[in-house]
């Protein structure tokens, strides 16, 4: 029985034969009980389309496209895999190589070769990722992220493992507010994402909840920027993306009259990540994801004053350790003003340092109870008054 196939290197008559441009199509085993066994991706340069088929049809369209069609064909089953080839003058070759699941090839312990466990094989061990490499993107590949066979351009490989890790937050994310409600077409899911900039986890998002999830979904994201707005609404354009659109705005001024079920925001400066989270709050959204940076404003209110000074001078002495001190205390203050306003808060390690140092993620979820109506005795005590605490 075939378990996957791949089929790459399309023909130049493709579309003639196909209908559309696909350079590949993935197909899957999967267990279904409505009879349709495979599902098949079909990847365009900018969109992917999904069908199904039984095993029969399976078998057919593979006899009428591998080698032909599609130049390169790997079909996997249980024991074999089977690579079927064509060169320029047509000819068909078909390669076979076996599977062997035999635990008997294993070495024994006295054969191991201990160089397999060094720290640089072990840390060449291929990580798992929401969005693989090798399987065609459309949003990625406009976006100049991958190529059109699925490979990640090298010197973009961070913001392919920012986009994927932001989406395992999305992913944990949807499984707890989904029990909270059901997203439908008449009602879907809203998302806004304040300050979304170019939008790579803007699309990333719609991507994963509209082809992975199936889920009925509505995204928004607004910038304050015209030239990124009309960036993003033309490439929203190019690739055909219904339920998501850009607008330019300013954050402390947005005004919806429709309640979001998400907020995201990613990178807003200073306050607008304030303004960003007490729109959130107002509107009673049942999730919030931030990523805040450049907190100054906590940052000048410690240098001002004297109290804060003397108590605190191994902390503000140095401007580095300064600033540090000053966004961690401002986030907290944030995760503590979430708290009150009845969220169960989470403060996560958003992507390594060593790609960003912006890499605090603030998770809110909406819970029944607030917490008590009580301000920080470091804001009394001190005089702060972070913007947080002021909306």
């Amino acid at each position: 029985m075939i378990l996957s196939a791949t089929l790459s290197k399309p023909a130049q008559n493709i579309e003639e034969i196909l209908g559309k441009p696909f350079i590949k199509i993935k197909i899957s085993y999967e267990n279904s009980s409505s009879g349709a066994s495979y599902f098949l991706q079909q990847f365009t340069k900018t969109q992917v389309f999904h069908s199904h088929l039984k095993e029969d049809e399976l078998e057919q369209f593979l006899q009428e496209h591998a080698g032909k069609t599609f130049k390169n064909c790997v079909k996997r089953t249980e024991s074999e895999e089977i690579t079927i080839l064509s060169n320029k003058k047509g000819k068909i070759t078909t390669l076979t190589k076996q599977i062997s699941n035999n635990k008997s090839n294993t070495k024994s312990k006295t054969n191991i070769d201990l160089s397999l466990f060094t720290p640089a094989n072990i840390s060449q061990k291929k990580k798992q990722y929401i969005l693989e490499e090798g399987t065609p993107v459309p949003f990625l590949i406009l976006l100049g992220i991958m190529n059109d066979e699925g490979k990640v351009i090298k010197a973009r490989y961070d913001k392919f493992r920012q986009i994927n890790r932001f989406l395992e937050f999305i992913n944990d994310t949807v499984k707890e507010i989904t029990t909270i409600r059901d997203f439908t077409k008449e009602n879907p899911l809203k998302i806004i994402d304040f300050g979304c900039g170019k939008s790579y986890l803007t699309f990333a998002v719609h991507y994963f909840l509209t082809e992975i999830k199936h889920i009925e979904c509505s995204i928004e994201g607004l910038d304050l920027k015209q030239d990124v707005i009309d960036y993003c609404n033309n490439i929203a354009q190019k690739l055909n993306l219904k339920n998501l659109i850009f607008h330019t705005g300013d954050i402390a001024n947005y005004s919806k009259t429709q309640n979001p079920d998400i907020i995201i925001t990613l990178h807003a400066c200073d306050t607008a990540t304030d303004y960003a989270l007490k729109y959130a709050v107002e509107k009673n959204a049942l999730a919030i994801l931030s990523v805040p940076c450049c907190q100054h404003q906590i940052n000048s209110q410690l240098q001002e004053n004297q109290q804060t000074s003397e108590l605190f001078e191994p902390l503000l002495k140095y401007g580095l350790i300064r600033e540090k001190f000053s966004s961690l205390l401002t986030d907290g203050l944030r995760g503590m003003w979430l708290e009150e306003g009845g969220y169960k808060v989470q403060m996560l390690e958003f992507i390594d340092e060593e790609h960003t140092p912006k890499n605090i993620l603030i998770k809110a979820i909406r819970k029944n109870k607030k917490a008590e109506n009580s301000t920080p005795a470091i804001i009394k005590e001190l005089n702060l008054q972070p913007e947080i605490w002021k909306l």
